[in-house]
């Protein structure tokens, strides 16, 4: 709740300040980091720090050490921008390119399990030198938090 709260005053702010539309802003987010180097199959879930969704078909991890990876899923997922959250289930501390996510969805102030959706494989990304100032700020990124399993509706 509190970063669907945060994400609306994010984009609240952003508006207010005359900031670019909505396709215009993910496109330069899009932009903002480069590939570098070799793909990985899997990253550490102790080391993901936030999290940034640009599509439904993209998911920005930012890692401790200031890393970063990026995550193009083979097929969209559904409602994936627009709930802005999703969860996966946590096996041996790892992340890969052959685990599911699934999009949180809120119904009447619980969270429900949504679409599920395979990840690709990590792609290393360093930050582009010309790129407009439009990069990401602690605001954007939702944080990442480890939440021990409990029962999920849906």
């Amino acid at each position: 709740m509190k970063k669907v709260l945060l994400g609306l005053a994010t984009l609240a702010v952003a508006t207010a300040a005359g900031a670019f539309g909505p396709s215009e802003r993910r496109a330069k987010e899009l932009a903002a980091f480069t590939p570098t180097g070799e793909v990985v199959n899997c990253i550490s879930t102790y080391q993901i720090r936030s999290t940034k969704i640009l599509a439904n078909n993209v998911i920005d991890f930012k890692m401790t050490g200031g890393k970063h990876f990026r995550n193009t899923l083979p097929h969209s997922c559904p409602s994936l921008v627009s709930e802005d959250r999703f969860a996966f289930k946590n096996t041996g501390g790892r992340l890969c390119n052959v685990d599911t996510i699934r999009v949180l969805t809120s119904t009447g102030g619980t969270l429900q399990e949504g679409a599920g959706c395979g990840l690709g494989k990590f792609q290393p990304m360093v930050k582009a030198s010309a790129v407009e100032e439009i990069s990401y700020t602690e605001g954007e990124w939702a944080p990442f938090e480890v939440v021990e399993p409990g029962p999920v509706t849906g």
